[in-house]
């Protein structure tokens, strides 16, 4: 292991980074890198599969937040592509989707990064000597000791970056006006890539906290799945779409089976204010387990706190606006 630990050190510490004559090198790539260890070190990195997901862009935008005294643009984007050029990582793309790249052979934009790159593979040595308590650390103290030597004593000691924390917060416990007005918000003050990044950050916890607000089970049927890796099998779905309400606060949200999610999508199914399900008069099931057609009738599971209910409001939209009469 020695021997392997000391390979990836070696290849920490000549990363190839851009330079910029009024900024110096570009600190993205160890950024990232840290923000990779702690993912793994918190078992949301799983594999030696590294995903484009929230944790990780709030942990990057966390770490630059406290190591980085240059002017460089925080761009997550950046590092995720250009970090092919080190011989442990490697992107894999959607198939049939190429790389879309500018005049300057690097990623146009967030939007472009997750349209064609699928995930990144980093060598499994690499990845084990991360899932390592003890390696992992000194592959971190190498890190922050070779290029943020005046800055380290920042680096938080919390795993959990402070955003990550604040987002859910308001998921959480914002009034729905509220966190409405946080979105125009944003979108006035960001550019449109910043922007998309931003709503990419906040549906994915949408996502992550409607299933453990309704203890990991679909609040219809009650399924509930669990396993040894963490797997999700109920799906977080939004009563009024996002792109219309802007509002990913609880309220807006319901812990689904993925049939039930797609049927409710479709107006299939839906949840009068009264928290009771109606099927469309539509629906033409056969008379079996997976039959929609059993759940007329039956009574919400509701969340444990009164204030994370469904929202009347939004149910009688379901109602009205996507129900199929």
């Amino acid at each position: 292991m020695e021997e392997t630990l000391s390979k990836y050190i070696n290849f920490f510490n000549h990363l190839n980074r851009g330079y910029n004559k009024g900024l110096g090198r570009a600190p993205h790539k160890p950024i990232l890198l840290l923000s990779i260890i702690q993912l793994v070190q918190r078992n949301i990195i799983t594999s030696n599969r590294i995903f484009i997901t929230p944790e990780l862009i709030l942990s990057f935008k966390s770490n630059w937040q406290r190591l980085v005294d240059t002017k460089h643009t925080p761009n997550f984007s950046l590092p995720f592509f250009h970090l092919r050029s080190e011989p442990f990582w490697h992107l894999v793309t959607i198939p049939g989707m190429e790389l879309a790249v500018n005049n300057s052979k690097s990623i146009k934009s967030f939007k472009s990064l997750k349209e064609s790159v699928a995930f990144a593979e980093i060598d499994k040595g690499l990845f084990l000597l991360m899932s390592n308590i003890e390696t992992s650390e000194f592959l971190k103290e190498q890190i922050l000791n070779h290029y943020f030597q005046t800055t380290k004593k920042y680096y938080p000691s919390a795993i959990i970056s402070d955003a990550e924390i604040k987002i859910e917060n308001e998921i959480l416990n914002e009034p729905k006006s509220t966190y409405q007005n946080l979105i125009l918000d944003l979108k006035e003050k960001l550019d449109d890539d910043e922007y998309q990044e931003e709503i990419f950050v906040r549906g994915g916890l949408f996502k992550k906290t409607i299933p453990k607000i309704y203890n990991y089970q679909c609040c219809i049927s009650g399924m509930k799945i669990e396993t040894s890796t963490n797997a999700q099998m109920v799906d977080a779905c939004h009563i009024i779409p996002f792109s219309i309400s802007h509002d990913d606060t609880i309220p807006n949200g319901i812990s689904l089976s993925p049939n039930l999610h797609r049927a409710y999508d479709r107006g299939l199914i839906t949840i009068n204010k009264d928290y009771i399900v109606r099927i469309s008069p539509t629906v033409m099931d056969n008379n079996s387990v997976y039959s929609i057609s059993q759940f007329e009738g039956a009574k919400l599971l509701l969340p444990k706190t009164t204030k994370w209910y469904p929202s009347p409001e939004s149910l009688i939209w379901h109602t009205k606006e996507v129900f199929q009469l």
